[in-house]
């Protein structure tokens, strides 16, 4: 592995701190490597970096169309490294090699070209001449703005910020997680291959304190954070505290799935075990709090329970090409799973699953729950793993107060042959994202975030540019 670890005004540099992380491989917990952690220094030099680029660097007077031609190109050595970078993020945290490939490195340069596209089409907005002065808004970057982004889908929240941040005329400085760093060192890398000017992208490699250092920055204008509710509570308090910076939150779900009676089958029992269970439930929209209408209880959680002792045939090493279901990311993850599951036992059925698999590595079997209490800790707390609880309903009301019935809305699925219900239950539920008939996946074109305690503000689409540009309005007077 590369002894740099961190990307500051296009230099790869090895940093000066002593604090070091150690990276294994959650399937067989062979060493990784050892990681140099970003520091103060780190910290204000990438920060003091973006800064003079933003002000006074090439990148300040940058058309629209100059910024999205080396985004574009960023895309393409994305797609041409993509070996490199899907087998970094395989040996970091565990993601199968064959979800890297055909989805997550894509979809990722995917991203960056949705934006470049953006680039030279920020508009403003003019108005008539009125009492004597013309009018008129426009749009402008904020500056310097950060993102933390968390380990489980690294390369996509990356691209989820940072694109259109750069596309809006910003510059800026990424904070990868610790437990999966290599994949991003490999794109710090590209950055500088694709001829972005010295100090637009900044790149540091730590941990929750070189978090803090960036949430508190006197110099960052915007921030944008994923991960959990209790680390963005502390982002945006340091945000409000140190400068009153612009925040971004995306903090997790505990989503839920409603499977009414004349749903298809196939379908639902495909949404809730396949695609439940990607990246091993690691994924913040993971449907994990299942309602199946009564009339065909029975048979559907029967029909889920036997697909998910099959899921344990296509669990196994995440370097294999057939391997869909890896381990968890680190053994800490694992161990806090495993907890939650333990519990679980206490508080409802176990039906399938609820155990390691093998002694080596971070596997847990898919785990299905059936009839937690309304308070228990299985239903009502985020596992961030492949354990899932089920209950049934009667009625339409019920499964929408069920669905509803949580302190979180990031997302939710609905599964009904009905369309005029599918459209009438999802205006209902209190979430930001919904999926009919089959588990709700990002889009570039759909903004995404959350309702409640999943954050605040969006990412994707048009609203996540505009997420990184400010409104100036300007009153010209031309006389009475």
């Amino acid at each position: 592995m590369s002894k740099y670890f961190h990307l500051i005004n296009n230099e790869l540099v090895e940093g000066s701190s002593s604090d070091k992380y150690t990276v294994y491989n959650p399937a067989d917990d062979s060493l990784v490597g050892e990681i140099n952690l970003a520091g103060p220094s780190e910290v204000d030099a990438a920060v003091a970096a973006a800064r003079e680029a933003y002000e006074t660097g090439p990148w300040s007077t940058f058309t629209g169309a100059q910024r999205a031609a080396l985004m574009n190109k960023l895309a393409d050595l994305i797609d041409a490294n993509g070996e490199e970078i899907a087998k970094a993020e395989v040996q970091a945290m565990g993601q199968p090699i064959a979800i890297m490939s055909a989805w997550i490195v894509p979809a990722a340069s995917s991203t960056w070209r949705y934006y470049a596209g953006w680039a030279d089409k920020i508009e403003g907005q003019t108005f008539p001449e009125e009492g004597g002065f013309f009018r008129m808004t426009q749009y402008e970057p904020f500056g310097v703005c950060a993102g933390i982004g968390p380990w489980n889908v690294t390369l996509l929240t990356m691209a989820w910020k940072m694109a259109p941040a750069l596309a809006a005329g910003n510059t800026f400085v990424f904070k990868a997680s610790e437990k999966s760093p290599y994949a991003v060192l490999v794109l710090a890398r590209l950055f500088k291959e694709a001829g972005f000017p010295a100090g637009v992208v900044n790149i540091l490699t730590g941990a929750g304190t070189t978090g803090a250092l960036l949430s508190a920055h006197i110099d960052i204008d915007k921030i944008s954070f994923t991960g959990s509710g209790a680390s963005g509570r502390k982002v945006a308090d340091a945000a409000s505290k140190s400068n009153g910076k612009k925040v971004t939150l995306e903090l997790g779900g505990k989503s839920p799935s409603l499977v009414f009676n004349d749903a298809d089958i196939d379908t639902a029992i495909k949404g809730n075990s396949q695609g439940f269970l990607f990246n091993s439930g690691q994924a913040c929209v993971a449907a994990s709090r299942l309602f199946v209408q009564s009339g065909i209880a029975d048979t559907f959680i029967e029909t889920l329970k036997a697909h998910f002792q099959g899921a344990e045939g296509i669990m196994g090493d995440p370097s294999h090409p057939s391997t869909l279901l890896g381990p968890l990311a680190d053994n800490a993850q694992m161990k806090r799973v495993l907890g939650f599951i333990e519990t679980g036992k206490t508080e409802a059925k176990l039906l399938v699953g609820g155990e390691r698999k093998g002694d080596k590595g971070a596997f847990v079997t898919p785990t299905i729950f059936l009839n937690p209490g309304k308070d228990s800790t299985i239903y009502r707390e985020e596992i961030f793993g492949p354990v899932l609880t089920v209950l049934t309903f009667e009625t339409e009301e019920e499964g929408i107060k069920l669905a509803n019935d949580t302190a979180y809305g990031l997302s939710a699925c609905v599964y009904t042959s009905n369309i005029a219900r599918a459209l009438r239950v999802s205006s209902k539920i209190k979430a930001g994202t919904i999926g009919v008939n089959a588990a709700y996946l990002p889009d570039n074109n759909l903004p995404f975030g959350g309702y409640k305690q999943s954050g605040t503000g969006r990412e994707l689409g048009k609203e996540g540019l505009m997420a990184y540009l400010q409104a100036k309005s300007i009153k010209i007077y031309v006389g009475p």
